[in-house]
């Protein structure tokens, strides 16, 4: 008996992609075309007229403002299904059939501000084909925000890598986040071993998670930011999905005493170098544009954030560009450890050797000799720890990783 899809391949000429497949024939000879028989619901529900098989798709098609971290799912009931293409343009979400060739199940993400196209084909139990297209829109922001994992304003952090007892998790966001506990609910801080610890904001774009005290030695830290599909306020959104695992080295902490003129490193707890320093002379001074400048180092828990082997300091960078100025300066500094985004650090000061251990005399610096200099810089590293005692002025939170000055009650 001639059936009705060799009528319409043969005869009509169907284009590809028609809503109906295929028919069984009727007794008469005849065939009923789409439309008359209220076998297909018009919706997505059904692949043909005269199948018996009922397909559904998720997102229900012309949805509008799905979101691109959903899952797409296609089953079908009394069928199986044969394929199933997730598509807009030229971009195409992963997807996979089931064993028992029952349902779809999307395992890739999908982006913004984009019409999808759902592409199904299979059978029903007899055999007959079943073909549906169904199409859904996916929220389209009036701005996306990326995220990068920070070691320090400076430095991004590195995705394995060991970093010292005072690193916090630092997320950085792209865009200003003005609904903060939306984020906060999508950022997740594991260790090994299990400890506290909560986010704080350091700005509007950066949050910095750290426990109650400086990190136990070999901790295992995983950072995860599941912000795909999170409104993050003002309609601006999540850019995506990012993880970052770090490790916490060995206990490094030096601790620089204004008053002594000394500064006593600890390793695991046990003090290994007492180093003769010079710090800030103190005083100030009139910049460029009026603005006042001090010489104190400033006191609390600077993180180390950079190593640098040899850089340029200069008084430019600070506003003192006038060369009369006798505090004006422009030297290349060997073995410098960055402390503060001021330009703070520790570093190698052979010309100053006399004062070192006896009186401050630098322009907020901790002045060490060449010897110490080198065991120093070998030593320490990002995120590890140098104190700062016995000062008039403290270090801000927002002056590189200030974090450990704000008291624990105050960290939310």
């Amino acid at each position: 008996m001639l059936n009705r899809r060799t009528v319409l391949a043969s005869g009509v000429g169907l284009a590809a992609g028609a809503a109906v497949a295929g028919c069984s024939s009727h007794a008469s000879g005849k065939w009923t075309a789409p439309g008359d028989t209220a076998a297909g619901n018009g919706n997505g529900a059904n692949g043909s007229p005269a199948s018996s098989a009922k397909l559904t798709i998720t997102p229900a098609a012309d949805t509008k403002d799905v979101s691109p971290a959903d899952t797409v799912t296609v089953a079908i009931e009394g069928g199986t299904l044969e394929s199933v293409a997730v598509t807009a343009g030229s971009k195409t979400v992963k997807g996979s059939i089931a064993g028992d060739q029952k349902s779809w199940t999307s395992s890739g993400p999908m982006s913004y501000g984009l019409t999808y196209t759902v592409a199904v084909t299979g059978k029903d139990g007899k055999g007959t084909a079943v073909n549906q297209n169904s199409t859904f829109t996916t929220i389209k922001p009036s701005g996306v925000a990326g995220v990068t994992f920070q070691a320090n304003p400076m430095l991004g952090m590195k995705d394995g890598g060991t970093y010292g007892v005072g690193q916090p998790a630092i997320v950085y966001f792209s865009k200003t986040v003005k609904d903060r506990a939306a984020a906060e609910q999508a950022m997740e801080v594991t260790t090994e071993p299990s400890v506290e610890g909560r986010w704080h904001w350091v700005s509007g774009q950066s949050a910095h998670w750290r426990p109650e005290k400086f990190w136990a030695p070999g901790t295992r830290v995983t950072v995860k930011t599941n912000m795909l599909g999170v409104n993050l306020g003002n309609n601006v959104y999540g850019g995506g999905n990012n993880s970052i695992r770090f490790t916490i080295g060995p206990s490094r902490v030096a601790i620089a005493d204004s008053n002594t003129h000394m500064m006593q490193v600890f390793i695991n707890g046990q003090m290994v170098k007492n180093i003769p320093v010079s710090m800030g002379k103190g005083g100030s001074t009139k910049g460029s544009k009026g603005e006042t400048i001090d010489f104190w180092t400033r006191s609390g828990v600077h993180v180390l954030l950079t190593k640098e082997p040899q850089t340029v300091m200069s008084s430019a960078s600070y506003g003192i560009t006038d060369k009369k100025n006798p505090n004006y300066y422009s030297e290349t500094i060997k073995l410098a450890c960055r402390i503060s985004l001021s330009g703070e650090y520790v570093h190698m000061a052979d010309w100053n050797i006399p004062a070192q251990g006896h009186r401050n005399t630098s322009h907020g610096c901790v002045n060490v000799g060449p010897d110490n200099a080198k065991w120093f810089y070998n030593t320490f590293g990002v995120g590890d720890v140098v104190e700062v005692r016995n000062t008039p002025k403290n270090l801000p939170l927002t002056d590189g990783v200030g974090d450990w000055n704000v008291p624990w009650s105050q960290w939310t």
